[in-house]
């Protein structure tokens, strides 16, 4: 028997530390290899951790909500002689150190739980391998319960047995979804994470509906770090470096509306989200590829002018607001940036987005309609040229041809780096958008 230490690992690209946000073991517990033994949260994004070797968890080395510096021990395990664990051939004999994470691919991650090979082999960090071929099938009558982070079967009266992990369950709790009332996609039904978002009403994932009790201290005090405190610093940068200037326009987007709904009635989009969102998204494509000097990047000493767009889609998560990107999305069909999207949207409310995700994008869509508002004036991503944003699209009074005619009405516009493009410039990259919104019809050119 031998005593081996776990050292918090670099999961992103430079990452000097992170915070407990969860334990899944505790002193006593028997894991095995590839377990998720806990959470953390980067300045990014929340991270699970596979368990790199097989044992007895012997001892936790930090608490939740501490603050660990990368390669400092956060959990020991005492693992039989021959056990089965994955050394890395650098570390020292008794030290186990994960690699680090992959670098940011061009296309969109998909989280762990939508891939069903590694749903039965828990999370697995590059250079760990897996932990063994998948299990695809139920429990047999005389097999032992399943344990670890593989999924607990529970059993419903008069029903058919829930499969989900236990942080599945938690977020299925969180935001109010009933497991028993939804068909898994997972490997044997399993429920998945995309599944309970899926169930789960926009209103509670991303409000607070319900009214807290008055708290009986006075004041609260809550520390700075990690994803907040990455959102204070960018955006107090981009608002202190970079000159805003705000343009924006009513728009008639009834046809919009139209659109959409022949979508939603399309077999072609059937089982994928559609919202005016993906047409707001692909008529900024189009804005972009008339108007190229808005896909740019500002530094000191340059402009970059992109002839790709990596789109940035701002995300309002329970941690904070996040802004992945999704890479190349001008090569995109309308129905792959659907998917896209609706990826992105499910990988960010969840908390899964990784660093890579959020890195290199070149122009930004906000949709604050989403919270009923009608416009806003959002701060650029910093480096970044322009931030579009949309508001709520609602039945108005508007004039047709001399007549006022209800039409459903939306006001669009977003802030620019004066640095970098000037008024008719914006003015006429926000008229096209407008243009797209009023006349889906554009897109087919």
């Amino acid at each position: 028997m031998s005593e081996m230490s776990f050292p918090l690992p670099d999961v992103g690209e430079g990452l000097t530390e992170a915070e407990i946000v969860t334990w899944f073991v505790a002193p006593g517990d028997t894991v095995t290899l590839n377990q998720v033994i806990c959470e953390i949260e980067t300045a990014k994004s929340l991270v699970e951790l596979p368990s790199p070797f097989a044992g007895v968890v012997t001892e936790v080395l930090a608490e939740v909500g501490d603050t660990v510096p990368v390669g400092e021990p956060i959990l020991r395990v005492t693992v039989a002689d021959g056990a089965g664990s994955v050394p890395d051939a650098a570390a020292p004999a008794e030290t186990v150190t994960p690699a680090a994470a992959p670098a940011a691919a061009p296309e969109i991650a998909v989280p762990v739980e939508a891939a069903p090979a590694e749903e039965a082999g828990g999370a697995v960090l590059v250079g760990y391998g897996t932990g063994g071929a998948a299990k695809s099938r139920r429990r047999r009558g005389g097999e032992p319960p399943l344990t670890g982070t593989k999924p607990a079967v529970i059993p419903v009266a008069d029903a058919s047995p829930v499969i989900a992990k236990p942080p599945i369950r938690k977020l299925a709790k969180d935001l109010g979804v009933d497991l028993t009332q939804i068909e898994g996609s997972g490997i044997a039904g399993e429920i998945l994470r995309d599944d309970v978002v899926r169930n789960a009403s926009q209103a509670r994932v991303f409000r607070n509906i319900e009214t807290p009790e008055p708290q009986a201290a006075r004041e609260v005090r809550v520390p700075l770090k990690g994803v907040r405190k990455q959102i204070a610093k960018a955006m107090a940068a981009s608002s202190n470096d970079a000159p805003h200037v705000g343009v924006f326009t009513d728009v008639d987007a009834t046809r919009t509306m139209e659109f959409v709904k022949r979508l939603k009635a399309s077999t072609d989009f059937a089982g994928v989200k559609v919202s005016p969102l993906l047409i707001f998204a692909k008529a900024m494509l189009w804005a972009v590829r008339r108007n190229p000097e808005i896909n740019s990047t500002f530094t000191e000493t340059e402009i970059i002018h992109h002839n790709f767009v990596n789109l940035g889609i701002a995300a309002a998560t329970p941690r904070g607001l996040i802004v992945p990107n999704i890479k190349d999305a001008q090569e995109l069909s309308l129905l792959d940036l659907a998917r896209a999207i609706e990826q992105l949207t499910l990988t960010a409310r969840d908390g899964r987005t990784q660093p890579a995700e959020m890195s290199n994008g070149t122009i930004t869509i906000t949709n604050i309609g989403v919270f009923g508002m009608d416009f806003g004036t959002p701060i650029l991503v910093p480096g970044e040229v322009a931030i579009m944003a949309m508001g709520t699209i609602k039945l108005k009074p508007w004039v047709v041809d001399g007549e006022v005619r209800p039409r459903m009405v939306t006001t669009v516009g977003g802030s620019f780096d004066h640095r970098v493009v000037d008024g008719d410039v914006i003015s006429r990259f926000v008229a096209d958008v407008a243009s797209v919104l009023e006349e889906p019809a554009l897109l087919l050119d």
